[in-house]
């Protein structure tokens, strides 16, 4: 019997420097790493974690900022069998501490400007150590690379499976308690793999954070092509187009809210003729802004991608469908499985699931089920089977008996010239159980009232559906990582009016 060769994200980066070894693997502003840089600093980093007591299974819980420190350090923990749990870096100390416990980590590792604040969570985390990257200074033992360097040999090669444990990622937490995504080392891979006749380098500006799943997988997907991912400092249009310029890139991601800003921006401002896709999703997308892609890069391909950490890419609309499938976020994507379930729920089924939610057997249960993952929203199928989105099933709004989704009320206001930004909620009232509730960002200068967005809706929506109240305001909460409104807190806004 042959030797089986197993799906591992420390060989993807192993390969590239041994192929491509001075092409660059990662940059952010005017700084870069190659491919044999980042393979030899993720290899002293392994060394360094081993040194610290971290082995196979062991998690690291990182907390830092975008940071070209943090790529080898999430290489190395693949290397070592060891799994990387980056915290969201927009967290204060008494958010991060619980979320930090919950991974039960062997090591806690900060960027300078969370180290201090490490250091107090220490104890209540349960790591037994405790080290900082970015800079040769602070508690705990220095991992940066400026100390380290940026070259090693490879550690000791553990026994390591591809279904073994790779990242462990926190939910945004919208609602409730984050809870953490685990992915295998097949997960990942798969999740960044583009085929074998990809024969263009990809050269990727990614929008997300380095504590968001979405991050990581650009990052992967990148490397597979032997090509770079572009970090920014920031979401902003001037960052991620200054960032399209400077290395060339042919790939740019983002959620839709962050083409508008984009959008926005002087069209001669900076050199965008090497974009080739120009790819969205995330969270529901206006035809109008798929037009004005088209219209702003036209050398480019558009596709819109529906999914989520648990399941990484569930479906995909290709290029040549984004006109003619307005409001459809396509068929599944290649390897996936999808059906509607009970009420209509969205339902997944591919080899790049999730393994589970750490250390939460009930959620595990309630999600995965025969092999499939209850995605929480709600969609229905075209004749082509084709799927659009409507809502979560916890954001079904009851109300006289009847059901309302959310987001088939926000498609219709969204579309009035006086609407800047929507969320629709349910709140309760005492004969119809509850309302619908439209809060509003007005465009500036208008003043929207509720008599003229329910004429609006006359005939565009059932009279259940349209808003019975209207509340406006001058932002609408969400998380930090992706944009999602933030329905909960909003609910709570709206009824302590």
């Amino acid at each position: 019997m042959l030797p089986r060769v197993d799906l591992l994200i420390g060989d993807i980066v192993r390969r590239n420097a041994e192929v491509v070894p001075d092409a660059v693997a990662a940059s952010l502003g005017e700084r870069t790493l190659t491919h044999a840089q980042l393979d030899g600093s993720a290899n002293r980093l392994a060394a360094a974690l081993a040194s610290l007591g971290v082995g196979h299974g062991d998690r690291v819980v990182s907390w830092a900022d975008t940071s070209l420190d943090v790529l080898p350090l999430f290489v190395a923990c693949a290397k070592l069998g060891a799994v990387f749990a980056p915290l969201n870096a927009r967290y204060g100390l008494s958010e991060a501490a619980p979320v930090a416990a919950m991974a039960r980590p062997r090591l806690l590792v900060a960027d300078s400007a969370r180290a201090e604040a490490a250091a107090e969570m220490l104890r209540d985390s349960g790591a037994s150590g405790l080290a900082h990257i970015g800079a040769p200074d602070g508690p705990g033992h220095d991992l940066s690379l400026t100390t380290l360097g940026i070259g090693g040999p490879a550690p000791d090669a553990p026994s390591l499976r591809e279904t073994d444990p790779h990242v462990l990622f926190f939910t945004s937490g919208s609602t409730g308690r984050p809870k953490g995504v685990l992915l295998s080392h097949r997960a990942s891979w798969l999740r960044g793999f583009q085929g074998v006749f990809r024969d263009v380098p990809e050269r990727s500006v990614c929008m997300f954070p380095l504590f968001h799943m979405a991050g990581f997988t650009l990052a992967i997907a990148a490397w597979q092509t032997r090509g770079e991912i572009a970090l920014v400092a920031s979401a902003s249009a001037d960052e991620l187009l200054g960032a399209v310029e400077r290395r060339r890139a042919n790939r740019l991601y983002a959620i839709p809210a962050v083409w508008a800003r984009v959008l926005e921006t002087d069209p001669g401002k900076w050199d965008t003729s090497s974009l080739r896709e120009a790819d969205t999703g995330t969270s529901a997308v206006p035809i109008e802004l798929v037009r004005a892609l088209k219209e702003r890069f036209p050398d480019s391909v558009t596709r819109i991608y529906y999914g989520s950490t648990e399941c990484g890419a569930g479906t995909a609309l290709a290029d040549a469908d984004v006109l003619r499938k307005p409001g459809s976020v396509g068929p599944p994507a290649p390897g996936v499985d999808l059906r509607l379930g009970e009420g209509g729920e969205i339902q997944l089924r591919s080899a790049y699931l999730f393994d589970g939610y750490f250390d939460d057997a009930d959620a595990t249960a309630r999600a995965l089920r025969d092999g499939w993952y209850h995605t929480g929203d709600l969609g229905e199928l075209d004749d082509e089977g084709h799927l659009h989105v409507i809502g979560r099933v916890s954001e079904l709004i009851r109300t006289g008996g009847e059901s309302v989704a959310p987001s088939e009320v926000e498609e219709v206001l969204r579309a009035h010239p006086d609407v800047a930004e929507v969320a629709v909620i349910g709140v309760p009232d005492p004969s119809w159980g509850e309302v619908v509730c439209a809060v509003v960002v007005p465009r500036a200068g208008a003043a929207p009232d509720l008599e003229t967005l329910q004429r609006h809706c006359e005939t565009r929506l059932a009279g259940f559906k349209k808003p019975r109240r209207l509340e406006t305001s001058d932002a609408l909460p969400r998380t930090a990582a992706t944009g999602q409104v933030q329905r909960a807190l909003l609910r709570e806004q709206v009824q302590s009016r």
